[in-house]
């Protein structure tokens, strides 16, 4: 028995699942050596078999897992009297390589276990059962996809990340939140305690990388987003300083004016000045 998934969708350009499946490999079922595309990962379901790559060679059974990197060449076969049954998956995007990234596994390290029955044996399989659905499949796919790589990030976690590496990854979680949320009344606070780092610390870090506090940084995202609406649209001074995270209108128009040298209201008239 097997089944097969293959998505040729690009709607998810970070993180897309272009293949998935399951199948019982008859005796010295074997493929490669070649190499793939994308990234995957297959799961022995029962039986036995051997993973070739990087002229290693792993000898695998129930429960075992083996990652397979694009482009590399690798070669794997069946066993001749308990040939293996496995689920697989398939994904690539712009973010795959950075996301496996915080994860141990990797070429030089391709073997893994799920636990039987565990949380990654079973996410796997509602993978390929989602990929079953016959319209919108897309979206679940692709929140489930997410759920497995942040399973293994839990599971198999790379603690050798470099310092530097961990410190950009910190700033860049920092700025996607503060662009997603500057319109909520979010504090510095909020943005240390999303990323789960001290205060003290983001502000350092931001005084490093940019050049500016996180504070700082918020305060020019916000005017510079009320001073587009204020050119753009007719909304009421009160209405733009809420949509930017400012509940109140006065301590909104101090700050417009600690940057801009005018208040919301001149810079309506005359915004070129």
């Amino acid at each position: 028995m097997s089944s097969h998934f293959s998505n040729h969708s690009y709607n998810n350009l970070d993180l897309n699942l272009y293949t998935c499946g399951k199948e019982s490999c008859t005796s010295k079922h074997s493929y490669g050596p070649a190499i793939r595309s994308g990234y995957m990962v297959h799961y022995i379901l029962k039986g036995k078999g051997i993973f070739k790559v990087n002229d290693k060679i792993y000898h695998l059974e129930k429960n075992d897992a083996f990652f397979i990197e694009p482009k590399v060449l690798i070669y794997y076969e069946a066993d001749e009297v308990d040939p293996w049954e496995y689920a697989w998956i398939g994904f690539n995007g712009v973010q795959a390589k950075e996301y496996l990234s915080r994860t141990c596994i990797n070429r030089d390290n391709p073997i893994f276990r799920f636990e039987a029955e565990g949380s990654l044996a079973r996410c796997m399989e509602s993978i390929v059962v989602s990929s079953t659905l016959k319209s919108n499949k897309d979206l679940l796919l692709a929140s489930k996809l997410y759920e497995f790589l942040y399973l293994m990030f839990e599971h198999y976690p790379n603690q050798e990340v470099n310092h530097e590496v961990r410190q950009q990854r910190y700033i860049k979680e920092a700025l996607l939140f503060i662009q997603q949320n500057y319109s909520h009344f979010i504090t510095v606070s909020d943005i240390a305690k999303y990323i789960s780092i001290d205060r003290s610390y983001l502000h350092r870090l931001f005084k490093q990388q940019l050049n500016k506090s996180p504070q700082e940084f918020l305060l020019h995202l916000r005017i510079e987003k009320s001073c587009s609406l204020l050119r753009n649209t007719s909304l009421k001074i009160g209405d733009i300083a809420r949509s930017v995270g400012y509940k109140d209108v006065l301590l909104f128009s101090k700050m417009f004016k600690t940057v801009n040298k005018v208040t919301p209201s001149e810079y309506r008239k005359n915004p070129s000045k």
